[in-house]
């Protein structure tokens, strides 16, 4: 794939409102945005806006978490997402000083001295009032201070370190937070990249291939037991990290089995990440999978980052020579949808001639563009008959404007000649070719068809003026099953190739 072409395929985005509804029932940020309303007489807060001790209980009241243990925890963070996703305004009283009660700065503790006002903002009536892509932009902010909170170093070490009455030691607590969010990028740039190849929204992924699929080498047949080792660990953390995320719906997903990890910890086991799990397993070793939201931020992210990351959809206002020239490194189904948006545009006849003009051509993706043209002109209705057949007698669109037509049963389709019967198994084997791998059982039937069909196709064969000819006919001496039409389909490349030099 060319440097100008993208490097990832197209993703189903939903709605931007079937996206803002699902950023409003996200968990975490339905929880700030009752905080921010209950906000509305003025609720004191501390240094950095955190939520005082002595309103927190009301604020884990009004939630309705009072029952849960973990409650007054939830609130707080939902509380500080309100923050800094602007949320609420906080005005300093004019007593603050800055610090605690103590007169040290402590930004990380409920029992701080009140130092301003927090009270709803004008951003949190475009919550409700405001436009879908509002209301994202809100949520994404508020994902990222999520992301950032999912790589943050365990504060219990940190906490342990300072009570200890030592300095601060990064090292000390295992956390480079480069190389944290790098993983984390990575991890959520995976599980986009098999969305985008079909295998998700509604695909889990288990945990362990995840991890794996970032630490195990590629070329690396039996992962070390270091290699495994790194994959527990990676995994466990991404377990951390993953249970930050879920709340502001960027992921769904199912924790590592809590008597698992005691197991582990306890046995010293590392996670069998080149064996395949039986179907217990794989539920206790975790799964993921991106939300629809999460797909859309992920993208977003991926943009802001300057990567190209289409969307199905984006090529409807674009010509038939972009369409053809995407469609080939499309999975079929995202292909299939997205020549349909594209269609949907046009007339039939105005359709069909644009993408019969954008299919000609000798370049090297040539014969890939006719046989996306061949496949978007499957979908077109009979109204397009005449645009196919004025193109009956091109060489290069002839045969496939046969095709189309004997596929719907019209009548007064004039055979073809044997130069343009030739000409179109070439193009199409090279089409092929250029989609398929060369080991594909598909890839040696159709070699193996095309040639039975045609007595002599060797003898004949090289004589086809089509630029890939020569490529088409090594090929088919690779890939046919029986030795001597093999042989035969070599010595006919070799013709091809110093007919092509003469």
């Amino acid at each position: 794939m060319s440097a100008d072409r993208p490097t990832l395929p197209p993703v189903r985005l939903h709605s931007e409102a079937e996206l803002a509804r699902d950023a409003l029932s996200a968990p975490l940020m339905a929880r700030a945005a009752a905080l921010a309303r209950w906000a509305e007489p003025g609720v004191p807060v501390g240094v950095g806006g955190e939520i005082l001790e002595e309103s927190l209980a009301a604020a884990t009241a009004h939630l309705g978490l009072a029952a849960d243990e973990d409650g007054p925890g939830h609130t707080a963070e939902a509380w500080q997402l309100a923050v800094d996703t602007g949320l609420v305004d906080i005005e300093e009283t004019d007593d603050s000083d800055g610090g605690t009660a103590d007169g040290s700065p402590d930004a990380g503790r409920t029992d701080s001295v009140a130092v301003g006002i927090a009270t709803p903002s004008e951003e949190l009536a475009d919550l409700t009032s405001g436009s879908p892509q509002d209301v994202l932009d809100i949520w994404l902010s508020g994902m990222e201070t999520v992301l950032a909170d999912a790589v943050a170093p365990d504060l219990s070490d940190i906490a342990d370190q300072l009570a200890d009455g030592g300095e601060l030691d990064l090292d000390a607590i295992d956390w480079n937070p480069e190389e944290e969010a790098e993983l984390l990028d990575g991890i959520l740039g995976n599980l986009y990249l098999l969305t985008a190849l079909g295998e998700g929204p509604d695909q889990d992924v288990p945990l362990p291939a995840l991890a794996a699929s970032m630490i195990v080498p590629d070329d690396m047949e039996e992962p070390t037991d270091d290699v495994l080792e790194e994959v527990s660990e990676a995994m466990m953390r991404l377990d951390d990290q993953f249970r930050v995320l879920e709340p502001i719906g960027l992921v769904a997903y199912t924790p590592v089995d809590e008597a698992l990890i005691e197991e582990m910890d306890e046995d010293g086991e590392t996670v069998k990440a080149a064996e395949p799990l039986d179907e217990e397993d794989v539920s206790r070793y975790g799964l993921v999978r991106l939300t629809p939201l999460g797909i859309y931020a992920v993208r977003a992210r991926m943009l802001d980052a300057g990567v190209d990351a289409p969307a199905l959809g984006d090529l409807t206002d674009k010509g038939a020579d972009v369409l053809l020239d995407a469609l080939p490194d499309y999975p079929e189904a995202i292909a299939q949808a997205e020549s349909e948006q594209w269609l949907a545009a046009r007339t039939p006849a105005d359709a069909a001639q644009d993408l019969l003009a954008a299919a000609r051509g000798d370049d090297e993706r040539a014969p890939l563009r006719r046989l996306a043209a061949q496949q978007t002109l499957s979908l077109v209705s009979p109204d397009a008959e005449p645009a196919l057949r004025d193109v009956l007698d091109d060489r290069q669109l002839g045969g496939l404007a046969r095709v189309w037509l004997a596929e719907r049963a019209l009548p007064g389709i004039p055979e073809p000649s044997q130069d343009m019967i030739f000409w179109l198994t070439i193009d199409t084997i090279a089409a092929q070719l250029g989609t398929a791998d060369e080991d594909a059982a598909e890839l040696r039937e159709l070699v193996q068809g095309l040639t039975g069909q045609h007595s002599g196709f060797f003898d004949a064969a090289w004589r086809v003026d089509h630029p890939a000819t020569a490529d088409v006919l090594e090929a088919m001496g690779r890939l046919h099953p029986d030795k001597k039409a093999a042989k035969e389909a070599r010595k006919a490349a070799f013709k091809a190739r110093s007919r092509a030099g003469s």
